[in-house]
């Protein structure tokens, strides 16, 4: 199953799909420290991304003509700053809102499906009116916009377009907010998916069934002590549950007799428990592993504890803000989560390095789709579209009979 992915940053969504069976056709990005960390894997022959196609460029100016056969799938995550909370909020009027390039590669490409990905931002009320257009345009992107037409106008051709009931949307689209954490990734990040499938297909899809939840991992510590015991944690050295969750876990424990549905919830604790403290040993020789001085708490930045997933990790416009992407010891000292504890608590592999700085690095990191959030939604469009495809070999067979 071939892909194209667009807006590729340091790899995350794009090894989610080639861990769930796609191969890609094509690889853009334009960060010169983001493709450099790709090359660097490539040069170890890390399996995640040897072989890939890497095209460093602005997705501008690619030409989707230079591939060769049919795509299956494109996808991508379109710059996030536009629609971020912690951004300027400009929306379409940012010249970094790439979406309108995500439209032109499907409508070059005509993929039988897409995946695209962006932040919580960009369904917030002042944004309903763009992400409305968003999905029009996606549901029809050969009705293009003309030279001169401003958004709304083209806008307000798209729905005069699908509600004339002339002809059906080239591509059925659905929209849903997703927590990553929720889908077995150590860390609170909610982001928005956008998934399209070629309507002459007639796939049945929905997004995949969370497999993890924050009331399984409460069961686990403060029911069954699972959690605690599996950590090898005394009782002396765990910490206390704060009020807020006080009355949950007296629910919980009046449910014990009932298996629970899902898997816990993954924590800080159990993403990097394994790794050397990078401050109290330096000369550790893990990749990506080194200690960043200067971390600090303030109002609304106090780091991650270890007994929860992590907080979302940031990029931020101008270096890394700092609560989000520290961890918060049992002390309530603070330090700097290292590249390579931010990457398991991305779900990247652990032989997958990155380049450039530790702001760099970390920009790179917090841009990024959590690979198993990423493979989560990925293998479930990739079953859809091989149910679809043995569906069709049946039919094609029983006519030859």
């Amino acid at each position: 199953m071939r892909s194209v992915e667009l807006f590729a940053g340091a790899g995350g969504l794009a090894i989610g799909l080639s861990n769930a069976g796609f191969r890609h056709a094509a690889v853009i990005e334009r960060d010169g420290d983001a493709c450099e960390t790709f090359r660097e894997n490539q040069r170890h022959q890390t399996h995640s991304v040897e072989g890939w196609p890497l095209h460093e460029c602005d997705v501008r100016d690619f030409d989707y003509g230079a591939i060769e056969g049919k795509v299956m799938v494109v996808s991508g995550g379109p710059p996030c700053q536009p629609f971020s909370l912690g951004g300027k909020h400009r929306g379409h009027r940012d010249e970094r809102d790439m979406f309108p390039e995500a439209v032109r590669a499907v409508r070059a490409l005509q993929p039988q499906a897409f995946i695209f990905e962006n932040v919580k931002g960009m369904m917030r009320q002042a944004f309903t009116s763009y992400f409305e257009y968003i999905h029009l345009q996606l549901s029809y992107p050969r009705y293009v916009r003309q030279v001169g037409e401003r958004w709304q106008e083209h806008r307000s051709r798209l729905e005069k377009h699908h509600t004339s009931q002339r002809q059906r949307s080239e591509y059925n689209v659905v929209c849903r907010l997703l927590n990553a954490a929720d889908y077995g990734v150590p860390q609170k990040r909610e982001r928005v998916f956008i998934v399209g499938f070629r309507s002459d297909l007639g796939v049945r899809w929905s997004f995949p069934e969370t497999t993890h939840s924050e009331d399984a991992l409460l069961r686990a510590q403060w029911v069954t002590s699972e959690y605690w015991e599996r950590h090898k944690l005394l009782k002396s050295t765990r910490p206390t549950p704060s009020p807020r969750l006080a009355k949950r876990i007296e629910r919980l424990r009046g449910e014990e007799l009932f298996a629970p549905s899902r898997k816990p919830w993954l924590t800080v604790r159990d993403a990097i428990a394994d790794l050397p403290d990078p401050q109290r040993h330096p000369n550790n020789n893990i990749p990506n592993h080194c200690f960043n001085p200067g971390a600090r708490s303030y109002k609304g930045h106090t780091g991650s504890p270890y007994d929860e997933p992590a907080k979302t990790l940031k990029a931020g416009d101008h270096g890394v803000p700092g609560g989000e992407n520290m961890l918060l010891r049992l002390d309530r000292s603070v330090r700097y989560f290292s590249v390579r504890e931010a990457a398991r608590l991305q779900t990247f592999p652990d032989d997958y390095e990155f380049r450039g700085s530790w702001t760099e690095s970390m920009r790179q990191l917090g841009n990024a789709v959590p690979v198993r959030l990423a493979e989560a939604v990925a293998g479930s469009v990739a079953a859809a579209l091989s149910r679809k495809k043995q569906c069709a070999n049946r039919r094609q067979g029983l006519k030859r009979t």
